[in-house]
């Protein structure tokens, strides 16, 4: 006698794992996400965000992606940044900063922005996982050079399932591409403490993390920055000295004409 119950069972687990084999084969790779910080100077840069969805991701999701996208464009243009679209599955955020708190401030809001208690979030945000994450950039100025600690907190935890309406469909590993770098001018230096620490490639002056979806992704870097303000100090400081000297050493007091042509003139 068949059980049909058990029978039922067995079906729903064979139909589960059909489901999340069949996701990760056709989702593999569908999400490029990029998020970098670059450094001119101490005084400025831009932080940019690029993302890129495959086509198979958007068409197994449908609006609620490209949804996502457009929450994403009206925050930068909320934090003074510009936005760029070249396909309607891709967008590239660009933000400028002119120091390192107005960074840490414009960061932090964002990716992950305050929500007032009384706007009703969309559908879409709220099937989107909840992900923490935190910047935090110390600056120590030497006159000439401004040393930076920067240490970058992510939590991507939630994010070690994708699900929709409670089924799971596949591992994020498997179709999400996410990385974070950092450049500056004179390149930058990583610092291993944790053992979250993503797997780091290192390309001429900037330094790219890939991030583990799924885990606590921890970041410490420390670099150098020319400062505009004790460089142009030094330069004033100079170019003063340099007239001192040369008023002095090349051309005659005039203290001391005025005294010969009056000795001349009394004689």
């Amino acid at each position: 006698m068949i059980n049909l119950s058990t029978l039922g069972k067995n079906l729903a687990r064979l139909k589960y794992i059909c489901l999340v084999l069949m996701a990760t084969l056709l989702l593999s790779g569908c999400v490029d996400y990029d998020v970098g910080v670059r450094f001119d100077n101490s005084n400025s840069g831009e932080l940019v965000q690029h993302i890129k969805l495959g086509e198979r991701l958007t068409s197994f999701s449908g609006e609620p992606v490209y949804e996502w996208l457009n929450s994403i464009e009206r925050r930068a243009r909320q934090e003074e940044g510009k936005v760029r679209r070249p396909s309607k599955e891709e967008v590239i955020v660009t933000i400028p900063f002119s120091n390192g708190e107005e960074l840490q401030t414009k960061f932090n809001q964002f990716f992950h922005p305050t929500v007032d208690q009384k706007t009703v979030t969309s559908e879409s945000d709220s099937q989107l996982p909840k992900v923490e994450s935190n910047l935090l950039l110390n600056q120590n100025n030497f006159l000439l050079l401004v040393r930076n600690h920067l240490i970058y907190d992510l939590d991507l935890r939630s994010l070690a399932l994708i699900s929709s309406d409670g089924n799971v469909l596949a591992n994020a590993g498997s179709i999400l591409n996410l990385d974070f770098r950092l450049k500056s001018p004179w390149g930058a230096r990583s610092i291993q403490r944790t053992e979250n620490t993503p797997l780091l490639e290192k390309n001429s002056n900037q330094l790219v993390w890939h991030l583990n979806p799924g885990e606590l992704n921890h970041i410490e870097a420390v670099f150098w920055l020319p400062s505009p303000l004790g460089i142009g100090t030094l330069l004033i400081v100079l170019f003063v000295g340099a007239g001192y000297y040369l008023r002095y050493k090349f051309m005659p007091d005039p203290r001391i004409q005025f005294a010969s042509k009056t000795a001349a003139t009394e004689v």
